[in-house]
């Protein structure tokens, strides 16, 4: 039940919460909401222009990157963002493309930044959604808030949270790997490492020294590197678009690579999975991998 689907199936309205759990958490299967997020005052409101009015000249967390890569492989190590503080509007300017730029900007701390940074707007939505805390006995451990430019790409990667995406405009292309495609999947050991900006406005990365190397996918599935990675050739990925006004469930560990229209608006619920029998396939699945590749 873990395994591969031939395409994510749509559900046209937000199930109950047995009904959800049953057929989707506990099998561990994506699918597409319609008709969850309809009543949300966002999805009507939350134009670039409103947004510039109600958030404004606040400071906020934005990821700056020098290709639209942030928290993936690049030169041999893991690099993370550029984490800028900026008056929102400024920020909104670079999207809106009043003014540009080399580089590329992303709001996308995945801190619970709706709730942090942003809480003007979570009226516009809600602090959690009702039928899946149902479901699963809990609140969202984060509530996160997606704004950014179309070359902003997220990398192969995934989580251990049960994840409901909401896009409110714009649309968001996501490719998934079920969890049982790990042994397609290559893993390495990164020295971590963060983009910096130096004196001549040029980025530089620099070592995080004190941290410990990270593992992390070094593929890239658009364009994988076959000859590098045989092994992936078997894996079979999953496409699907998310458009304004869908909800995507995304389940835990379902490995997921990220691309978005450009100014998309996004919320995403992050529940804590349970630590079950699907985490102790996947521990052993991830395991047995890694001592083939010994062998």
């Amino acid at each position: 039940e873990l395994g591969w689907t031939e395409s994510i199936p749509y559900l046209d309205r937000p199930p109950s919460p047995l009904e959800f759990y049953r057929e989707w958490v506990s099998p561990n299967k994506p699918c597409i909401i319609r008709n969850a997020i309809s009543h949300w005052p966002a999805l009507k409101k939350w134009t670039l222009a409103y947004l510039r009015e109600v958030v404004g000249p606040k400071v906020v967390s934005v990821a700056v990157t020098p290709n639209g890569y942030a928290d993936a492989v690049f030169q041999d190590r893991f690099v993370m963002p550029e984490e800028r503080q900026m008056p929102f509007m400024d920020f909104l300017d670079i999207v809106e493309k009043k003014v540009t730029s080399p580089n590329v900007f992303y709001v996308q701390k995945q801190c619970s930044n709706l709730t942090a940074e942003f809480p003007e707007l979570v009226c516009d939505v809600q602090p959690d959604i009702p039928w899946m805390s149902e479901a699963l006995g809990k609140k969202p451990d984060a509530v996160n808030f997606w704004l950014g430019e179309s070359a902003a790409v997220t990398s192969l990667h995934k989580d251990h949270y049960e994840n409901l995406y909401c896009v409110i405009s714009g649309e968001k292309r996501f490719l998934l790997h079920p969890p049982s495609d790990r042994p397609f999947i290559p893993y390495e050991l990164y020295q971590p490492a963060t983009y910096q900006v130096s004196e001549d406005s040029s980025f530089e990365i620099v070592d995080e020294k004190s941290e410990e190397k990270v593992p992390w996918i070094p593929l890239d599935p658009l364009n994988p590197n076959l000859e590098q990675y045989p092994e992936y050739a078997q894996a079979k990925p999953l496409q699907c678009t998310v458009k304004a006004g869908e909800m995507l469930y995304l389940p835990s560990l379902w490995f997921h690579h990220v691309q978005q229209s450009h100014g998309c608006i996004a919320v995403n619920y992050w529940y804590d999975m349970e630590y079950d029998l699907k985490y102790s396939y996947y521990q052993l699945l991830d395991c047995l991998t890694k001592a083939v590749t010994v062998l």
